[in-house]
């Protein structure tokens, strides 16, 4: 079997093993305390309905009713900054889900503008990155050269451990300046950056949705578009790395398949090995001459 073919069929099991095994581990993390919170909010729920006697329709009409005025607590989200921080959201892929199109008009543009503009952000990203990586690598060969050491170029495994250490920056600091302004802790405010910067956005945190921030505090509108801007950049400058390692030994083990395929084409065949080409009989000869050849 190919390298190509062992490496491909090595990534697909590693996966599923690992989707398993997260499985596994949120289930053990996460179901007892869903459970325990299902059962409080039953009670509470439960507990409302009696005392102030009101009829499964009517509470389900308040459930409906605090669901959707709780993104409009937040200020207006389809002004230009409002609808400026969504459609960063939207080329970015995060997808909070803070708020969302209702007219089909707005649905219908989004869609178009989602497939123009998510592959120009994934070019811009990936642009962004490679410029970084090349700036990376070139204060790496002068760190080098400084320090003298043996050899100055800048290696895949320099330019990855750059690029991570910039990210936890960026991250660590961004979850400083968040849990300032939200009133989050710093461990949540933590997950909320490593969540938006690799674009999983579950949209459990969102910024700039207290106080009506969007209307107004421009300075940390702005503050926030371009920690997701200029964030996605660095991660996309890690992701870019890995990419290319990994084109890297697809192609080595391309390589190596190659020559292993030409090596055997260099095997003699029997006609013109020097002993077993003298006990063929000459009609034999004729009739293997006459015969397709493998290569």
């Amino acid at each position: 079997m190919k390298r190509q073919n062992v490496r491909t069929l090595s990534l697909v099991v590693c996966t599923f093993t690992y989707l398993l095994i997260g499985a596994a581990v949120f289930d053990a993390l996460e179901s007892e305390t869903e459970s325990k919170r299902w059962e409080v909010l039953s009670d509470m729920r439960n507990g409302l309905i009696r005392r102030y006697n009101i009829t499964p329709e009517d509470y389900h009409m308040i459930e409906i009713v605090i669901i959707e005025n709780k993104p409009h607590k937040a200020g207006p989200q389809w002004k230009f900054a409002g609808a400026f921080y969504f459609a960063t959201v939207v080329l970015a892929m995060i997808g909070y889900g803070h708020s969302t199109p209702v007219t089909y008009g707005g649905k219908a543009f989004c869609m178009a503008y989602a497939m123009v503009g998510i592959p120009l952000g994934l070019v811009m990203f990936q642009s962004i990155g490679e410029r970084l990586n090349k700036f990376a690598s070139v204060v790496i060969r002068r760190a080098k050269c400084y320090l003298r050491c043996n050899t100055t170029e800048a290696t895949e495994m320099n330019l990855m451990f750059a690029t991570g250490m910039l990210s936890s920056i960026i991250i660590t600091t961004g979850a400083a300046v968040f849990s300032r302004y939200e009133g989050w802790s710093y461990f949540d405010s933590f997950y909320y950056c490593f969540v938006t910067l690799t674009t999983i956005g579950f949209g459990d945190y969102v910024a700039l949705q207290n106080d009506q921030a969007l209307t107004s505090k421009p300075g940390y509108v702005a503050l926030s578009l371009v920690f997701i801007l200029f964030g996605l950049a660095v991660v996309a400058a890690s992701i870019n790395l890995l990419v290319l390692r990994f084109m890297t030994m697809q192609a080595e083990d391309a390589a190596r398949d190659e020559e292993d395929k030409d090596g055997s084409r260099t095997l003699l065949p029997i006609d013109e090995h020097p002993i077993m080409g003298r006990q063929r009989s000459h009609d034999d000869q004729a009739s293997v001459s006459t015969a397709p050849t493998m290569f």
